[in-house]
């Protein structure tokens, strides 16, 4: 028989064929269910707001599809006796989730993305089902190999044509639960510091008009301990100075580089007891959660915005856009600055074109200052998102709790 994985525990075909009535691993369930096209655009023309243009009966039938695996998904669960409660996408609140041990997205990939962002906190976890798939019929109609009219279902571990083969297996311990690295990102305004949902596949930062230039500086955080008697002040001269112990009793960092201000006097210049200003010591000084970060090799950008993606969504915008793809077990995150316009100065552009695609890796902190009077983080997509202002500062690393996701295994 052959093994199912489900947080490193091996289950064999035998024992869940013979447990399918037995112990349930997952007793409390929330289903979410997409809401389609059909069901907005009908909302739509009771108002007389509807295209013209639309084909209702392409919508009426994706309509029926995923409506008729709802409804074969709950009889799945009653069959097997799981305590459930159902929600549609746009009503998902967290009071939903109490007392919740499995999560199902019914939709697309779309639903999966909508519903991982209320798992924050990565203790329970997803399982997504395609329920419109394209069919044998439609590779042989549409000419195109892949229908752009429907999910791709990447996130999905199954469809409406095998759930009732892999959503019993799920219920009583079996399947493969894996671990999906997910973006954390903080913003920091004048009098708020925000803590945005973790992104599953991508964020895009940019300028809400698509024609605007997008201005900010990038640099990489690095902790220092420093005072945190005086304000910072965003540029350098922060009123800060280090620590000092008796084996370094000017403060300077061993091996602090020197990014601002005078170098003879930036790096403990050796004049009787005088201290040096922090700006000589480190390049601009930010905080972030009362932690102080220096902010090195800064950059100042003019583009179209950046990309920052997972390796679950470097094969989704970051691929379109240019970016590389990533194995999936990655726990980096990769950037990509688009339309970067880059001022043909001496000896300067190839350095600065070798910055616009790259990793963060474990540990490392990517740090935006909005220099654009407006600006908008979109998360996973156009429904959720965060306005910036000028100012706004961005912390952007991947040390969000994982998200635990039910994805198809290897069986052999």
């Amino acid at each position: 028989s052959k093994p199912l994985l489900r947080q490193g525990r091996d289950v064999t075909m035998a024992t869940l064929n013979a447990g399918v009535a037995g112990t349930l691993s997952f007793r409390r369930l929330l289903v979410v269910v997409k809401q389609t096209a059909y069901e907005e655009y009908s909302a739509l023309k009771l108002r007389g707001q509807a295209p013209k243009a639309l084909r209702w009966k392409r919508l009426e039938s994706r309509y029926k599809a995923h409506k008729s695996c709802v409804n074969e998904l709950l009889s799945i669960l009653r069959e097997h006796r799981v305590d459930f409660s159902c929600v549609n996408r746009v009503e998902l609140d967290r009071q939903h989730l109490a007392n919740v041990d499995l999560m199902v997205a019914v939709g697309g990939d779309g639903t999966v993305l909508s519903s991982a962002h209320f798992l924050d906190h990565g203790t329970i976890p997803l399982l997504g089902i395609n329920s419109d798939p394209i069919t044998e019929e439609d590779k042989t109609t549409v000419k195109k190999k892949t229908d752009e009219r429907r999910s791709h279902g990447a996130l999905c571990m199954c469809t409406a044509n095998n759930m009732h083969e892999y959503v019993p297996r799920i219920l009583h311990g079996g399947g493969t639960l894996n671990e999906r690295t997910r973006i954390q990102c903080i913003v920091k305004s004048t009098f708020s510091e925000t803590r945005l949902v973790p992104a599953l596949n991508d964020m895009l930062i940019a300028n809400p008009s698509p024609a605007a230039v997008s201005r900010f500086r990038m640099g990489w955080l690095k902790e220092v301990d420093l005072d945190d008697a005086a304000p910072l002040r965003d540029g350098g001269g922060t009123g800060l100075l280090p620590r000092t112990s008796s084996s370094n009793p000017t403060g300077s960092p061993e091996g602090a580089r020197s990014f601002s201000g005078n170098p003879a006097a930036g790096n403990g210049g050796g004049h009787g007891t005088s201290r040096a200003p922090v700006s000589s010591q480190y390049g601009t000084v930010t905080r972030f959660g009362g932690q102080t970060y220096d902010i090195s090799n800064s950059l100042n950008v003019w583009s179209s915005g950046m990309w920052v993606s997972t390796a679950t969504g470097s094969t989704a915008a970051m691929a379109a856009a240019g970016g590389m793809p990533m194995n999936m077990d990655s726990k980096c995150l990769q950037y990509l600055i688009r339309e970067h316009m880059i001022e043909k100065a001496a000896n300067a552009g190839d350095d600065v074109k070798g910055l616009n695609n790259g990793l963060l890796g474990e540990g490392e902190q990517l740090h935006l200052r909005w220099n654009s009077q407006k600006g908008r983080i979109f998360i996973d997509g156009s429904h959720l998102t965060h306005n910036l202002e000028l100012g706004d500062e961005v912390l952007i690393n991947p040390g969000a709790p994982p998200l635990q996701l039910f994805m198809e295994g290897n069986d052999d």
